[in-house]
Parts: C-alpha cells; sequence; structure tokens
C-alpha cells in the first residue's frame, strides 16, 4: 500500500512517501512554508498542494499541531483559533481525494521513534518531546501511546514550558545553548517529578544540534536525541496510517 507521510508544523509543512520497512522516507521530502494565518482551510489547501509533487497515494497520514480526537482538533497551539472544533480529518480527506488518518504531531513522531529510533524495545515510561515552535509531548507506557498530552502547556516558573524552553524562543531571545539547556533541564526536572519516566527522547528541528545542549543537560532521567530527527513527523503520521 502506498502511504504519504504529511507534517503540519507552525512554520512549515512537509512530506514524503514512507517506507515503514525500514522507518525512513522513500523519497526526499518537500516542504513548502505554513500559510499566514494558518486557518484550516489554507493549510488544506497548502498540505494538498504539497502532496501533488508526489504520485498519488492510496492513504494518507497528517500529523498537526493539535489535540485531535476522531478526526476533530480540539485546540490550536501556535496554528489559527480556526482549528478548534474543526473536522480536520474530513475536510483533509477531501481535499486529497483518499483516506487520511489524523493525529497529533508529537504522537506522530513518537510512534517513529518508538518503532524505529531512540524508542525501539524501550520498557516503561517514556517521554518524548519536540522542540520547535512550541515543546509537543507523546507519553509511551511499554510502547503503549497514551495520545493526545500537552506536557509543553503545563506551567513553570509562571509561564506555559513551551513560551520558556521551545527552540523558537531561544532564536528569538538570542540564549546561548548553555542558558537554553538550563530552561530545558527545568522543564525535564518538572516532568520527571511527576512521572518519574525511563527515558526523555528530545526530537524536533533542534536534534540535529544535539551536541551543542545535552551533554549540558541536567536530569536523574537518562535522556537521549531523537535518531530520526526531522522524519519523524512524516514516517510517524504514514505508520499510524497504515495501522487504520
Amino acid at each position: 500500500m502506498s502511504i504519504l507521510g504529511i507534517d503540519i508544523g507552525g512554520s512549515g509543512i512537509k512530506g514524503a512517501p514512507a517506507d515503514l520497512q525500514a522507518g525512513r522516507l522513500a523519497m526526499d521530502r518537500h516542504k513548502v512554508l505554513t500559510p499566514q494565518p494558518a486557518t484550516p482551510a489554507a493549510v488544506v489547501a497548502a498540505a494538498a498542494g504539497l502532496a501533488r509533487e508526489f504520485a498519488p497515494a492510496e492513504r494518507y497520514g497528517v500529523a498537526v499541531p493539535a489535540v485531535v480526537k476522531d478526526g476533530i482538533a480540539l485546540t490550536a497551539a501556535n496554528i489559527d483559533p480556526e482549528w478548534i472544533g474543526c473536522e480536520i480529518g474530513r475536510m483533509l480527506a477531501v481535499a486529497l481525494g483518499a483516506p487520511v488518518t489524523v493525529l497529533n504531531d508529537a504522537d506522530a513522531a513518537g510512534l517513529a521513534e518508538m518503532r524505529y529510533g531512540a524508542g525501539r524495545d524501550e520498557p516503561g515510561t517514556v517521554v518524548m518531546l519536540t522542540f520547535g515552535t512550541g515543546i509537543g509531548s507523546a507519553v509511551f507506557l511499554d510502547g503503549r501511546l497514551v495520545p493526545n498530552t500537552e506536557l509543553g502547556h503545563m506551567e513553570v516558573r509562571g509561564k506555559e514550558a513551551e513560551h520558556r524552553a521551545a527552540a523558537q524562543v531561544r532564536k528569538n531571545e538570542g540564549l546561548s545553548w548553555s542558558k537554553w539547556a538550563g530552561r530545558v533541564s527545568e522543564v525535564l526536572g518538572v516532568l520527571d517529578s511527576l512521572l518519574w519516566p525511563d527515558l526523555f527522547i528530545i526530537g524536533g528541528g533542534v536534534s540535529r544540534k544535539a551536541d551543542k545542549f545535552m551533554p549540558l543537560l541536567e536530569c536523574r532521567t537518562r535522556v537521549v536525541p531523537a535518531t530520526l530527527g526531522n522524519d519523524a513527523g512524516i514516517v510517524g503520521a504514514a505508520l499510524a496510517a497504515a495501522r487504520d
């Protein structure tokens, strides 16, 4: 079955066919900028345009920056408020002309890392955090996903965690890697005391520069970088579609 994975983010939309045997992209990915404002209609149109760069797929998996239940977006972090209550799954299926599985973007990345990457064969409680425009989270217990966790919105020092420690915050505030690592350590510390996980996986685009900040992190629990990098969301979205 041909499956195309699409990962919708706050700043970019990227997609490609996935090789689910190998756990990687089957072709080079294509990327477009996320429309501004990022209304559902505009984003769906952009995703459909991206999909046309490839041969039509039999199924599509689409990762979005929102809590998703039964194809309906229930939150709108780092995208337009019109997403709340939107039947995003139906809209995408109509635009793409094929069945669509839609899920939270961090959950998609986590599925890929647990199947093919840093979390493979890891027992117990694993927490993946994606650092980008915001902070996404995916929680697994013995390999099974607990969907739609929004740990990036918990409070740390009086602000949402992602407003203090997202990768975009580091850029916007001109933080050194050391200063930013301290903020990330605070986020990990709060989660550590609440969930007592066995492993943290750090993902998102910033994982490509793990050597800049990972050695500076302070955490009781083992922390490792994601191994699929920015392709994890695409592969995980495709994997979710294959399971439906």
